[in-house]
């Protein structure tokens, strides 16, 4: 079942790459007592992600960290890959949250199926708002689609 509104995010061990290497990062942590802006992507480095969705959160980080404490952004890769892309991106005022295993991905009952362009599970396109861990907005995109996941509809609801 799909996450709503209303559930809390759930617990899962992820990873992101600090100065130090790998990190582990759990989500209670992440999500607790913070008001949290959370986008997905199918993929670091692709199309759409690269030219739009993650660079409208870049550009928007001051304003959203005006409402929020922390903005993640969330795919189905590994560490490494999440760590070069935040750096392609100067993203250094997110979170590059990598689901490598899709394990918060599917237990968010968020997972695509890219395999048609081999892909594999990946996660839609979409962004949340968790206030202490619990989804107090929630958009997901339809298939192809970005709009309503954008910093800057985020921006209007947060």
């Amino acid at each position: 079942m799909t996450i709503q509104v209303g559930d809390k995010i759930p617990s899962a061990t992820l990873k992101v790459m600090g100065a130090e290497g790998l990190q582990d990062v759990n989500t209670d942590e992440l999500f607790g007592g913070k008001k949290v802006v959370m986008f997905a992507v199918p993929g670091a480095f692709t199309p759409g992600c690269s030219m739009t969705h993650l660079p409208g959160y870049v550009v928007n980080a001051d304003a959203i960290l005006e409402k929020a404490d922390s903005i993640v952004c969330l795919s189905v890769n590994d560490a490494f890959v999440m760590g070069a892309w935040g750096e392609a991106q100067n993203a250094d005022k997110l979170t590059m949250l990598a689901d490598g295993n899709a394990e918060l991905t599917n237990a968010m009952g968020t997972e695509l199926d890219g395999s048609g362009f081999g892909l594999g599970t990946r996660c839609q396109r979409l962004a949340l708002v968790a206030d202490d861990g619990v989804v107090t907005h929630l958009a997901i995109e339809p298939p192809g689609e970005m709009g309503i996941s954008t910093a800057e509809e985020i921006l209007q609801v947060i």
